[in-house]
């Protein structure tokens, strides 16, 4: 595989039919990743292949000729409405197939069964002849082609047994009615394998549609239409004519077209297919509203801010298709054996049927058990037990507020033994509130908050936003300021009127050899309140002490993950006493104090390095490094400026009993993969050897092969039941 350039490579999804195996996929797989610098992934479940590549090099139309000389058929990815509809006719062309084999295929199987019953009618050869030709050579073209092609690019799939066990029962019933022997023919064998290897795909078909239901729901969310105000009248257009920065209405009960922010009026909304809350969120002006978010009651007018792509369910729907599209880490070891499955089943069947016709069973038998070995093994199964129970799990995970970037963040999230956790504004609320002026002797309250508001007003830090909002609430306006600097994570500095100011935590203005009023602070921390201090040159002129209180779900999460076996470590730039305070709150018992941003990587790093499986969660914005640092990473989605790509999995509930969701499902999702890997490679490790020692009927083989793809889809179905911790004790 081509390992490419980050700023040369373009991404392309591609549709792939024609796959009737893993082993196809694979094969796709390998014919794309041999052009230069391209680096594909197909999967069999979605059957979707994700390619990265240099476009000076290979395009689009060229990576589709590829899967076209392989024998499979590709296009671009379209709308999903297209392709379920493509989807759709392909099912009911197969349907009638299957029906028309049925119908063919039913005298056959009558015959077969009354002489189980003790009646012994015997259909004349040349009707057995002329029922199951059709079948095998018209219903059953598709393995002759698929075979060829296969073998034609130098590997073997499922269509080559199917082929070559279908036609060796039916060409020996040929020679058998020919030469009229007298000896049994195997029509019904031949018939009855196509017949049911094409139930076995129609029900596989159905039940991964079933799969991707959660996907099909999301985009189907959308409203058709939107109330747009045009040369100041209203009128309905498609919502996805909507333009940023248009006016549109949203009425009692019915769903916002496009994101926005509130203009006028207050109602609630009914946000749970965003964040899996099934509380309604209040909502007035300057709030911000989602597409697809339902409005409860009131009138709401709001302005378009991101439309089409740009939205919030558009990006959930992409992080989505990109999780269902991707390879988990416990899928390599199927993978490696699908790929030399079909020859080793080719071989085993060679001499099944070479030490049958040795030990004297004759041609017939010798050659009927090795069909049996042929027939029944499938790949299928393999190659489906992760992706199918990727595809549910990704899926019910976005149900429930939980965006999971790929498959390997959802095996891995089970695994994690260590979880490094923000302070602010993941354990606590984020929105600090002013709860103290203490002004130094020689100032007072006003001009405290005067200075403080003045320097703030050019920060984004959360102190610095509370730090205004109440400013702004006692009708302060700030001063400008000149030369202003700030060092993350410690203070600013800057000029106001020409003099020099600092704010900052105690520990920032005590550097610069400024005393504070220690006993006072201290006691102030203690009760977990964080505090700035404000400087002008070497003067104290007072300090402001915040509360950010603690969500109402942390301490319940906490205690929660702590049964799990997972020991919960708390990352904070407040000092010791603060963080203590709040640790102690949400019953946690490790915790690092005055962590500067750039420092908590640093110490998810040491504690990877004591061999643990960390994981982190943050706010996505200044845990960037640390989240990028850990195993896996948890974002909190405080608010649609945050990307949701920011992490491996994205909490759309600001609530950290999200991450407790997000492991349990990881574990219920692995334990569902472990299942079906075990119980297809249990299949064909108990089904080949039976089949070899003859004890297995071609047809009875035929429906265990069709079956066994299916039970496994079936399974991994189970995942839609799995709910999340709140919802089941409630």
């Amino acid at each position: 595989m081509t390992i490419l350039m980050p700023n040369s490579t373009e991404h392309a999804d591609l549709q792939i039919s024609g796959m009737t195996c893993v082993a196809c996929a694979a094969r796709i797989e390998k014919v794309l990743n041999r052009m230069p610098e391209v680096s594909a992934a197909v999967n069999f479940a979605t059957e979707k292949a994700r390619v990265d590549f240099n476009p000076q090099s290979v395009n689009v139309p060229a990576l589709i000729a590829a899967v076209q000389r392989a024998g499979y058929d590709a296009h671009p990815l379209r709308d999903f409405a297209a392709e379920k509809e493509t989807r759709a006719e392909a099912y009911r062309h197969e349907r009638t197939q299957f029906i028309i084999a049925l119908l063919l295929t039913t005298p056959l199987l009558l015959e077969m069964g009354l002489m189980f019953v003790g009646l012994h009618t015997m259909m004349p050869l040349w009707l057995q002849w002329l029922l199951a030709t059709p079948v095998q050579f018209w219903i059953g073209k598709r393995f002759y082609s698929g075979a060829w092609h296969s073998l034609r690019g130098g590997s073997a799939n499922m269509d080559v047994l199917v082929a070559l066990g279908t036609s060796a029962a039916y060409l020996l019933s040929c020679a058998m009615l020919l030469l009229h022997t007298g000896k049994p023919v195997y029509f019904e064998a031949s018939s009855t394998i196509i017949t049911l290897v094409l139930l076995g795909k129609l029900l596989e078909a159905h039940a991964k549609g079933r799969a991707s239901a959660a996907l099909e729901a999301l985009i189907n969310l959308q409203p058709r239409l939107a109330h747009v105000e045009r040369d100041s009248v209203m009128i309905d257009v498609p919502a996805t004519q909507v333009k940023q920065g248009d006016i549109f209405l949203v009425r009692p009960g019915e769903s916002v077209p496009v994101d926005g922010v509130v203009l006028e009026g207050a109602s609630s909304m009914d946000e749970a297919m965003l964040t899996g809350e099934s509380l309604p969120q209040e909502k007035h002006a300057d709030d911000k509203v989602y597409t697809a978010t339902l409005n409860q009651h009131g009138l709401l007018k709001c302005r378009a801010v991101a439309v089409g792509a740009q939205t919030q369910l558009a990006a959930i729907i992409r992080l989505v298709e990109q999780a269902q599209g991707s390879k988990a880490p416990i899928q390599k070891l199927a993978d490696q054996i699908s790929g030399i499955f079909v020859p080793v089943v080719l071989v085993i069947a060679t001499a099944t049927f070479i030490v049958w016709w040795a030990l004297g069973s004759g041609l017939a038998a010798a050659l009927i058990n090795a069909v049996s070995v042929l027939v029944i093994s499938c790949p299928c199964a393999l190659g489906l037990a992760t992706p199918t129970a990727v595809v549910v799990a990704t899926g019910r995970a976005a149900q429930t507020g939980i965006l999971v970037k790929d498959a390997a963040a959802l095996e891995h999230a089970h695994k994690l033994s260590v979880l490094v956790v923000d302070k602010t504004g993941t354990l606590t609320e984020g929105k600090p509130k002013v709860t103290d002026l203490l002004p130094a002797s020689g100032s007072d309250d006003k001009h405290l908050l005067q200075i403080a508001a003045s320097m703030a007003q050019n920060s984004t830090h959360p102190l610095s936003r509370a730090l205004l909002e109440y400013a702004q609430a006692q009708q302060f306006a700030p001063i400008r300021t000149d030369s202003f600097n700030e060092q993350s994570g410690s203070g600013l500095s800057a000029k106001i009127n020409g003099t020099d100011y600092l704010l900052g935590s105690p520990a920032f203005i005590a550097s610069e050899k400024i005393t504070l009023e220690d006993v006072q602070i201290l006691a102030l921390q203690q009760q977990g309140k964080s505090i700035i201090a404000v400087a002008r040159a070497d003067t104290l002129l007072g300090s402001i002490a915040f509360a950010d209180t603690l969500r109402p779900s942390s301490t319940d999460a906490v205690a929660r993950l702590s049964a799990m076996g997972i020991r919960v470590v708390m990352l904070s730039g407040d000092n010791a006493a603060t963080a203590q305070a709040i640790a102690r709150q949400a019953g946690i018992a490790e915790f690092r104090a005055e962590v500067l941003p750039q420092d908590k990587a640093a110490h998810v790093q040491s504690l990877k390095a004591e061999g643990k499986m960390v994981g982190m969660v943050g706010d996505g914005i200044n845990d960037a490094p640390a989240l990028a640092a850990a195993d896996v990473s948890f974002a909190m989605k405080s608010g649609s400026d945050i990307a949701i790509e920011a992490a491996d999995i994205t909490l759309m509930r600001n609530d950290l009993m999200g991450v407790v969701d997000a492991i349990a499902l990881s574990r219920t999702a692995l334990h569902k993969i472990r299942q079906n890997l075990f119980f297809a490679f249990a299949y064909n490790v108990l089904g080949i050897p039976l089949a070899a020692l003859g004890m297995l009927n071609p047809v009875i083989a035929g429906a265990a092969m069709a079956m066994s793809s299916v039970s496994v889809v079936s399974n991994a179905l189970l995942l839609k039941r799995w709910q999340p911790y709140n919802r089941k004790n409630n």
